[in-house]
């Protein structure tokens, strides 16, 4: 049975200086995260020892790198100009947390939970050339090019009802997402015979599957995860694989593309920084304009070219819209 879902990491661990337990666990989890069938070469775990060390020094340095989280509620929003310029209000602010499935799963999953949640804020920054106008001294000018910037995507992830719980998550998130990378990297060198295509399709499936499971930092898909049915469905992609075998080059390969992506850590998933000079209207502006203001942004790419602004956040679920249970929503509907 895989452990794909689980966490392999735990608190409190300092950077360079982990248990063997956790270093053999993060081993076993690389090897069921890409192709199980590296089992069969002697050496694989001295092999990847390494690459997966240096793997959990990278995601625990980027996590730990994050500020402390920001309060997001209506008394802070005017008072941190990254909300603003994320959110066009706090009302909608609290409406797109309270629709987001991962916070909606964990309050359903945690009663009672009435203090601060912490969770990660994701959203995809987009800038676009527009027309508009300018007011220089006392004269409006139209049609002046300008760079809109907007966001689009937002989604929460790994809420928990600590800091430190989400940093854990986080770390985990991270370490997956560079599996999840491999992965792709194994099944985009696959050649054209027709077993090896075979091998392609069913880890390319493999790569849907762990994405829809949480594996990655990118938008969510609508509805929530049924993760036993990914298990399930990972499970048969796994007995798929080991029937069809491979010959030992191949396999070779599969370990030094994972082997590869995990000792590159820092190449293939890293966050910077991002500064920008915006007005109200989130447009580029002058720093020079009375009505500019400067935000500041840790966003977070990965060598497939995706990208997405991050801010820890600590939500007050008593701020968050009730949410209403398809029963009460029927009967106001047919009442």
């Amino acid at each position: 049975m895989l452990k794909l879902f689980q966490s392999i990491f735990s608190g409190g661990r300092q950077q360079g200086r982990y248990p063997e337990s956790l270093i053999e666990a993060a081993i076993e989890r690389a090897v069921d995260g890409t192709d199980p069938r590296l089992r069969a070469l002697s050496g694989y775990r001295r092999r990847l020892r390494a690459p997966v060390i240096r793997a959990i020094d990278h995601v625990i340095a980027m996590v730990d790198s994050l500020p402390e989280p920001l309060a997001a509620d209506s008394a802070a929003y005017g008072n941190d100009a990254r909300l603003a310029t994320l959110f066009a209000s706090p009302k909608r602010m609290l409406e797109v947390f309270g629709q987001d499935p991962e916070l909606n799963e964990f309050r359903k999953t945690s009663p009672g939970q009435d203090s601060r949640i912490t969770a990660l804020l994701l959203a995809e920054r987009l800038e676009k050339k527009v027309m508009g106008m300018e007011l220089s001294g006392d004269v409006l000018r139209r049609d002046v090019a300008q760079v809109a910037v907007s966001f689009r995507g937002h989604r929460l992830a790994d809420p928990a009802a600590s800091e430190d719980e989400t940093r854990r998550q986080l770390k985990r998130r991270g370490f997956d997402h560079l599996l999840s990378l491999a992965l792709m990297r194994i099944s985009d060198v696959q050649g054209e015979r027709a077993d090896l295509g075979r091998q392609r399709d069913l880890l390319r499936r493999k790569c849907r599957d762990l994405d829809r499971g949480g594996w990655n930092f990118d938008v969510a898909g609508p509805g929530a995860v049924d993760h036993a049915r990914l298990q399930a469905d990972l499970e048969e992609v796994e007995a798929q694989l080991a029937a069809l075998g491979a010959d030992r080059h191949a396999l070779d390969t599969h370990l030094e593309l994972t082997a590869t992506v995990l000792a590159d850590a820092e190449q293939q998933l890293w966050s910077e920084d991002i500064n920008l000079c915006l007005d109200r209207m989130n447009i580029v502006s002058d720093t020079h304009s009375a009505s500019a203001r400067s935000v500041s942004f840790q966003e977070l790419h990965n060598t497939r070219g995706n990208r997405a602004v991050m801010l820890l956040l600590s939500i007050a679920p008593d701020e968050l819209p009730q949410r209403e249970d398809f029963f009460s929503a029927a009967q106001r509907y047919l009442g």
